[in-house]
């Protein structure tokens, strides 16, 4: 039974590092441009500080995931590795956050402030954005039912009930 669960974690593990990872690639790569009234308008990822953010911790959840998918089960490590997921989780909720929130400005706008929506002139920059975004909340659930899966397993002695 150890075995199964052991595959089970290793393969939530191993599908959210591909969607970190990917979401970190694709919006890394988001650029584009436009002419407005002769004026070239780019449109990239490090313009936004929340979608940095989002890069960032997309980055970071990447290398600790690549690194926990080495380290051996057995350690004394393992419990904090519980902590360090629950801490992983709750980053790539509020950079998930942040990002949302400006893909929605860029895509809708803000009549209240003014500001116009950029979808509309650069339709690559927001299509890759999309994707990157989609691929962080495949990530940020992973991890969301790997720790759900990691406190059942770990919490289950306690609910057995001997005669």
């Amino acid at each position: 039974m150890t075995k199964i669960r052991k595959i089970f974690t290793f393969l939530l593990r191993l599908l959210a590092l591909a969607a970190t990872l990917s979401a970190t690639i694709v919006m890394v790569t988001s650029h584009d441009s436009a002419n407005v009234l002769n004026l070239t308008f780019k449109a990239k990822y490090s313009n936004s500080p929340a979608f940095m953010y989002f890069v960032i911790v997309e980055a970071i959840v990447s290398g600790y995931n690549l690194m926990i998918l080495f380290l051996a089960s057995k350690g004394s490590l393992w419990r904090m590795v519980i902590i360090l997921d629950v801490v992983v989780a709750l980053l790539l909720t509020s950079s998930m956050s942040a990002a949302l929130a400006i893909a929605q400005v860029g895509k809708k706008g803000n009549t209240h402030a003014g500001w116009l929506p950029i979808c509309g002139q650069v339709h690559k920059f927001c299509n890759h954005v999309t994707g990157a975004l989609v691929a962080g909340i495949i990530a940020a659930t992973l991890y969301f039912l790997l720790i759900l899966y990691t406190l059942y397993t770990v919490l289950n002695p306690l609910f057995v009930v001997k005669p």
